[in-house]
């Protein structure tokens, strides 16, 4: 049974309200060493918020990594998802966003592409590994991709979807191919774009994505990609494309690149990056617009010191179109994973590295 309350009298009444009010109008605020958790969602709030506002653009981060498969040994590091990538996940989770190249179709079955003497699988465990590391996207558009064929594009599209990690130059048609990975990032509206530009010749046509067919975003059809690009432009700050481009082995860009890239910064992309030579290549600038020709291995069972076992991230800080700075992290490839170098080894493979701009006819500033 509720007991009576005493009347309050009408003065204290009025103060008791009062305190009330100004109670309820200053929720409490948690901590400063007690803040919640950052997430997507909150972090998008302010932008939906501010309907009217433009964002203000603060300079973000984002690191490249060069090609990655878990073929042979390298597949045992899946069994350990979180680790799988080593030290080097220390590098790629600093930056705001972080990208690299996986070199692998992503399936346990399938059929090896006829004739091809080097053909990669993987589970998909492998998107758990990427994103633990500190991975945010990765382009799947290269000469490894449907290393397994239509069965095993059919399994990496349901692996992609069900694991929901972001991929880009892969779709169940051309527009999912093409269709850019899209992030906010301290108020810079982001795009990236996957493509190949190497493609054996006997695949080309099997491989490659249209209006109708699974497969590749394929670098080949020049015309479609610059489409891309352009929609990309109309709607974002930052246009990145990432591509599988080079010459195995060949330290300097071929002619195919160094007339693609101009090509690409041409039509809007601020940034053009990837790899495929299994060695570094140079990167500068043409004239606004920031090229890395070649990233070299990064979790590759195959590597000799001194050429395909050199590698590192390169990590991009970017206002809008204007890349402001660029660092590379020099790393070594030890039992299939990148070792981040210490001391004056370090400092002479960032000089070593910086030196592969001679050949590109790329410019160390914009």
């Amino acid at each position: 049974m509720r007991l009576p309350r005493p009347l309050l009298s009408a003065p204290l009444a009025v103060t008791l309200a009062a305190v009330a009010a100004c109670t309820a109008a200053k929720p409490e605020q948690p901590p400063k060493n007690e803040q919640p958790p950052k997430t997507e969602q909150a972090a998008e709030k302010p932008e939906e918020a501010t309907v009217s506002a433009t964002p203000t653009r603060q300079p973000y981060t984002i690191s490249f990594g060069g090609d990655v498969h878990f073929e042979g040994g390298l597949r045992n590091r899946l069994a350990a998802p979180r680790t799988a990538l080593g030290p080097i996940a220390q590098v790629l989770r600093k930056a705001d966003l972080a990208m690299v190249n996986l070199e692998t179709a992503i399936t346990t079955g399938g059929t090896p592409a006829p004739g091809k003497e080097f053909t990669f699988r993987a589970p998909a465990t492998a998107f758990a590994a990427l994103k633990a590391a500190g991975v945010d996207v990765a382009s799947m558009a290269n000469n490894h991709g449907m290393d397994y064929m239509e069965t095993g594009l059919t399994d990496s599209l349901a692996a992609i979807k069900q694991s929901k990690f972001p991929i880009v130059g892969i779709g169940a048609n051309s527009t999912q191919a093409y269709k850019p990975f899209r992030k906010t990032v301290n108020g810079n509206r982001v795009s990236i774009i996957g493509a190949t530009q190497v493609l054996d010749a006997e695949f080309i046509q099997a491989w490659t994505a249209t209006s109708t067919k699974g497969g590749l975003a394929s670098a080949k059809d020049e015309p479609r990609l610059l489409q891309a690009v352009r929609q990309a432009r109309k709607n974002s700050d930052t246009v990145i494309v990432h591509l599988h481009w080079g010459t195995e082995m060949q330290k300097c860009p071929n002619p195919a690149q160094l007339a693609l890239g101009p090509k690409l910064i041409k039509a809007g992309a601020d940034v053009v990056v990837g790899g495929h030579a299994h060695i570094l290549l140079g990167a500068g600038y043409i004239g606004n617009g920031y090229v890395s020709y070649g990233l070299g291995n990064f979790v590759f069972y195959n590597s000799t010191p001194g050429t395909t076992g050199t590698t590192g991230v390169l990590t991009l800080t970017i206002k809008g179109r204007k890349v402001l700075k660029d660092q590379w992290t020099p790393a070594t490839i030890q039992g299939g994973i990148p070792i981040p170098m210490t001391g004056t080894a370090k400092t002479q493979a960032v000089a070593d590295w910086r030196a592969l701009r001679s050949c590109t006819g790329l410019a160390a500033r914009p």
